[in-house]
């Protein structure tokens, strides 16, 4: 990144932020729109996507997204997930690009791949 024409970003949210922030607007829920609201809503959402996976085996876990029974569910909620997610940044004016590259970097020093390759050890037991 030390170039910043060939700089690109990981991840291009300007579209969803706008999207959604329209969609509040046109609500008007931007009221409701507060950073422990999304949290809490993000939170709701993680824990309907976590209920999909719930008894199942591992097995089971790895086919959802195919699975025709379970596929829509999935999509909806990782879609909720992500909306939430990128409200509450976009609310709390974290650029998410530079969150994700700072984050990535940060657990290449925790996690160097010649210490941790197939292990699942925390950082701190390694």
């Amino acid at each position: 990144m030390s170039d910043p024409s060939s700089y690109r970003p990981l991840i291009e949210l300007s579209a969803l932020n706008a999207k959604v922030a329209e969609f509040a607007r046109e609500r008007d829920w931007e009221q409701f729109h507060s950073p422990k609201n999304l949290a809490m809503a993000l939170t709701n959402e993680v824990g309907e996507l976590v209920e999909i996976f719930q008894w199942l085996t591992e097995e089971q876990s790895r086919g959802v997204g195919a699975d025709p029974r379970t596929a829509e569910a999935v999509r909806d909620e990782l879609a909720d997930v992500q909306i939430y997610l990128s409200r509450l940044a976009h609310v709390l004016g974290v650029d998410m690009n530079e969150a994700v590259t700072r984050k990535i970097a940060k657990n290449a020093q925790k996690y160097p791949a010649d210490k941790v390759r197939g292990t699942n050890k925390k950082y701190t037991e390694l």
